[in-house]
């Protein structure tokens, strides 16, 4: 057998395989979980009678608990879509992503964070720290994020949200536990909360 006939066998055996490879990992389902878009149902591989009926099981909505209970549970109702985890989910990144324009003077950043009043107080702090060559203090670490109250008023809700993080400015640092308060109203097709009070925690 000559040398370029064995090269063709090797390479037709290389083929075979890589295309049974192929098959088995594509074949099966053409609908494979990498191609299910984020947030989509997710399908049950377990074979199916068609003469079984199973009905449709949908998560029971969570059961609030604590001093927050009452006004969780009436944003809930005013909003359906209101998912407690999410939200907190949403409040950690905001503490991170508002510490961190508010010591860099990002003041772009942090307008359509804040309410009004809260942003004209930052403006000024950013514009004195400024002026007096005063560092800034970043985010070391979040110790804790947790809901501490709610409540609903008109169309407007408001959740308060206890923080216990640790700050430093490359020198010094110092623990940092505030009561921040975000405002959202029910009525608006805009999903987004912004911070509407800072006070620290007692």
């Amino acid at each position: 057998m000559t040398e370029p006939l064995i090269q063709i066998l090797i390479l037709a055996a290389i083929s075979i395989f890589v295309l049974s490879r192929l098959y088995a990992a594509l074949g099966k389902d053409e609908h494979r979980p990498d191609d299910i878009p984020a947030g989509a149902p997710k399908v049950s591989n377990e074979p199916s009678s068609p003469a079984e009926s199973r009905p449709e099981q949908r998560a029971e909505p969570e059961i609030f608990t604590g001093q927050a209970a009452a006004g969780l549970t009436m944003i809930r109702e005013a909003d359906p879509a209101f998912d407690r985890r999410e939200f907190l989910m949403g409040a950690k990144a905001a503490y991170e992503m508002i510490v961190a324009a508010y010591a860099r003077g990002d003041r772009d950043a942090l307008k359509p964070l804040l309410d009004d009043d809260v942003y004209e107080a930052w403006d000024e702090a950013i514009s004195r720290r400024e002026k007096d060559g005063t560092p800034s203090f970043e985010l070391l670490r979040l110790k804790k994020v947790e809901i501490d109250d709610a409540e609903v008023e008109g169309d407007t809700a408001r959740i308060m949200v206890r923080y216990d993080a640790e700050l430093g400015d490359g020198e010094r640092t110092r623990r940092a536990q505030e009561l921040w308060t975000f405002m959202r109203s029910l009525g608006s097709r805009n999903p987004n909360w912004i911070l509407d009070d800072v006070e620290e925690a007692s």
